[in-house]
């Protein structure tokens, strides 16, 4: 049976800022799991943003796991869906290949707090399941591990873009000590700006959206 897990977090930051950085959040000194990000479609559809995403991330794996996992990276789908009318932005993401190893599937949804304005709401539902015989137990366990660390670095990596977009924003603390980009993340950084121009479409179209809403 599929492990399934499910958590929240809250931003203290606005549904248009988390949106906004949704786009922006690699790299930071918390993704050093994501090598890539590309997108491979963007359109409207009655009045929404429909966007899907290549990523492609680390896949390291415990010395007896070797032996079903070969490869050193894993391609991931992202598909997104943005109204900006009810100010929801809700993610699907899957691995590709590998499935019958461990299959992956991730639903997030952001919106805002009801009762808390300014504040953004990320509620987070994953499903990890395996089918090789007599291992798949220990791998959904493995996965479902492995799945609740990458949610802490997402969190913490989502916090550090948000906090450096909006500086002046009263939730943008400064660190005691700010780390340091290693040289593979200073070469994603390097890589960023070659997707700056399709990301700041996207938000412009939100923003756009947004208004005529």
């Amino acid at each position: 049976m599929a492990k399934y897990y499910e958590n929240s977090t809250v931003y203290n930051y606005t549904w248009e800022q988390v949106t906004q950085c949704f786009w922006n959040r690699y790299p930071n000194p918390f993704s050093s799991h994501v090598l890539s990000e590309d997108t491979v479609c963007r359109e409207l559809r009655n009045g929404n943003l429909h966007s899907k995403r290549l990523l492609t991330k680390t896949n390291r794996v415990p010395k007896w796991g070797e032996r079903f996992f070969k490869a050193k990276s894993v391609h991931i789908v992202e598909e997104s869906i943005i109204d900006p009318k009810e100010k929801v932005l809700i993610t699907y993401t899957r691995n590709i290949g590998f499935n019958k190893i461990m299959n992956v599937v991730e639903k997030v949804t952001y919106q805002s707090v009801p009762d808390q304005p300014g504040k953004t709401i990320a509620i987070r539902s994953a499903w990890i399941d395996s089918s090789v015989f007599g291992f798949a137990t220990a791998i959904r366990a493995f996965g479902l591990d492995r799945f609740k660390k990458n949610c802490m670095k997402t969190v913490d990596g989502f916090n550090y873009v948000l906090q450096h977009m909006f500086p002046a924003h009263p939730s943008s603390l400064v660190p005691a000590h700010n780390p340091h980009l290693s040289k593979a993340q200073k070469i994603k950084e390097a890589a960023k700006h070659a997707t700056d121009h399709v990301k700041a479409q996207a938000e412009h179209l939100v923003h756009n959206l947004s208004v005529k809403g």
